[in-house]
């Protein structure tokens, strides 16, 4: 309910922005208010001016910083605590299509995160995240690509290079530190 507010308030606000007109200027006050309660409510600091796209989730919207000058592509989904920031003066992030961004991370500068890839929890993300992708860590690393992706190449070899044995996944371990997806080669 909070999140479906909270974004109903932006859409409404940049909705009347910039228009002419006594009705367009007092519907965008009325907005902003709304806006800065849900704001409140929720702990967030998604500035209005931030461009989101159609059908962005936020399941837990607590917490949640947007630059005015982020911008989030359709269909992506943003858990609670994530940054989307600046590092330096005109430098943003620019999030794509369906892109999962997990709890308390940060994206952060003049960063390009592809349609379809994955953020993961915690992670601080500095450099442009290529398209149906997972990047992870402090700061963030691309640790694999999606397997749609190997299935279109028609390829059962991950991007680490490694065959794979008949009972091995394609998805890394991420608790043992020997896992190939964390070597460095």
């Amino acid at each position: 309910m909070f999140a479906r507010a909270l974004l109903k308030s932006i859409r409404d606000y940049q909705r009347h922005a910039g228009r002419p007109g006594l009705v367009h200027v007092l519907l965008r006050k009325y907005a902003r208010a709304r806006h800065l309660f849900w704001s409140v409510m929720t702990a967030s600091d998604i500035d209005p001016r931030a461009r989101l796209g159609a059908n962005v989730r936020l399941p837990h919207p607590n917490g949640l910083v947007f630059h005015e000058n982020a911008r989030v592509g359709d269909d992506c989904m943003i858990m609670q605590q994530v940054t989307l920031g600046m590092i330096g003066a005109g430098e943003y992030p620019v999030i794509g299509n369906r892109v999962y961004i997990g709890a308390g991370a940060k994206v952060l500068g003049k960063v390009h995160v592809g349609d379809g890839a994955r953020i993961g929890a915690m992670a601080v993300v500095l450099e442009d995240v290529p398209a149906d992708c997972t990047a992870v860590g402090i700061p963030a690393r691309i640790i694999r690509r999606q397997e749609r992706e190997m299935h279109e190449r028609g390829s059962s070899v991950p991007p680490t290079g490694m065959a794979l044995e008949p009972h091995q996944s394609t998805t890394p371990c991420l608790i043992s530190p020997e896992c190939p997806a964390f070597s460095d080669g």
